[in-house]
């Protein structure tokens, strides 16, 4: 009987060419997990009008560790319309998923690394005052708060009667008094005091950890007053916790300007949902791309790890399969930490570094090729070909 048991959900389009990719390195170092395959995404949205099904739920809250590939969302509309026939018209309404099962299982602990592999092409550069180059090592983990802000999904276009009433008694809203119901649109940004103190302890625990000497809080408390103010003063005393760590406070727009001066300085950054999905996306930019962007969602019964890539449909038919599946491998990594298996997952690590560092063997994305059925042909490196060569790091 295997030691660990792992709920697959490859989803839509590229998922299903990369976490079999994951798989194949996992068994490679000797990782002893059975693996249940669960559907999720666009085909099961389609088909019964619910993205993320019952018996999906059901596996991950028997086994409580899942590794998820990628998903396709769209818009409302565009969802509806794609719905089979006989479910159009029912009052469906499509949710992301994975946001679903962030608040199903509070999976409200997303880590998001953000690092540097030597010799990667695509890391961040600056100039030097001399002429020269320098590329700084980026060692970058976003805390982000996974369960709540805008991305709570409380929030309506036309409100009712109710809401809006309850809009009206705030005085700032008296400018959208008179818009009409169908012309009004409202999101609620919801920050709690529970949560805000788990995510910013996850990432002093985290600091505290890799003997960083700071963590940053960013957010927008000097305009978006009541939750971002909430999340930095949690994170005010969150810190006397931890005396020797200190604590930083950026506002979102600067923290992005400044990535491009001294973004080595910040290696432990928390943030609430939007702005640290904004964060991770951004950090990731200088260090490979979302080719090379892993992630952990983690409560305190289920975690799931994912990439933060999207499902890229336009490549899901290539084949040769052309994707980078770094970002999926680094992402089985790291569920390999949560369980306790840190030896195996430094050695993937490790093995990614050499191969990157070696430089023999690229994907199109870190040969700065356009992405189709020509990158192969041009000198790129297939999504297996990129496994196969870790594989052999790993010998």
């Amino acid at each position: 009987m295997a030691k660990y048991t792992v709920i697959t959900m490859p989803g839509d389009g590229i998922g299903n060419q990369v976490l079999p990719e994951s798989l194949r390195v996992m068994k490679a170092v000797g990782f002893d997990a059975e693996y249940i395959h669960a559907d999720i995404g666009w085909d099961c949205w389609c088909a019964q009008g619910n993205a993320l099904p019952d018996r999906t739920i059901e596996l991950l809250t028997k086994h409580k560790l899942g590794l998820f590939g990628a998903i396709t969302s769209k818009p409302n509309k565009a969802a509806q319309a794609e719905l089979k026939p006989e479910l159009q018209g029912k009052s469906y309404v499509y949710y992301s998923p994975i946001v679903t099962m962030r608040q199903k299982f509070n999976l409200d602990i997303c880590m998001r690394p953000c690092v540097g592999f030597t010799r990667n092409p695509l890391n961040y550069i600056r100039k030097k005052a001399d002429g020269g180059y320098d590329e700084p090592q980026i060692d970058t983990t976003v805390f982000r708060q996974g369960t709540e802000g805008m991305y709570a999904g409380v929030e309506w276009t036309n409100p009712p009667e109710i809401v809006r009433a309850a809009l009206n008694s705030h005085p700032r809203f008296k400018a959208f008094a008179n818009v009409p119901g169908p012309e009004i649109a409202v999101s609620c940004r919801i920050i709690t005091r529970k949560a805000a103190q788990r995510i910013v302890t996850a990432a002093f625990e985290y600091a505290k950890k890799r003997g960083f000497k700071g963590v940053t809080i960013c957010e927008k408390p000097n305009v978006v007053r009541e939750t971002s103010g909430m999340m930095e003063e949690v994170a005010k005393e969150v810190a006397r916790n931890y005396p020797g760590i200190a604590l930083w406070s950026t506002n979102i727009d600067a923290q992005l300007m400044w990535l491009n001066k001294n973004p080595e300085e910040y290696n432990v950054v928390v943030a609430s949902n939007l702005f640290g999905d904004i964060l991770s996306d951004a950090f990731a930019g200088l260090v490979g791309g979302l080719g090379f962007a892993a992630s952990g969602n983690i409560g305190d019964e289920v975690a799931v790890f994912e990439p933060t890539h999207g499902s890229a449909p336009k490549y899901a038919e290539l084949n040769p399969p052309i994707v980078n599946p770094i970002a999926m491998i680094l992402s089985a990594a790291m569920m390999l930490d949560h369980v306790g298996e840190d030896q195996k997952a430094n050695r993937i690590r490790t093995a990614i570094a050499d191969v990157v560092r070696e430089a023999k063997v690229r994907t199109y994305d870190m040969m700065r090729f356009t992405g189709g059925p020509r990158a192969i042909s041009q000198g790129a490196a297939s999504t297996v070909q990129m496994t196969d060569a870790i594989l052999e790091k790993l010998k």
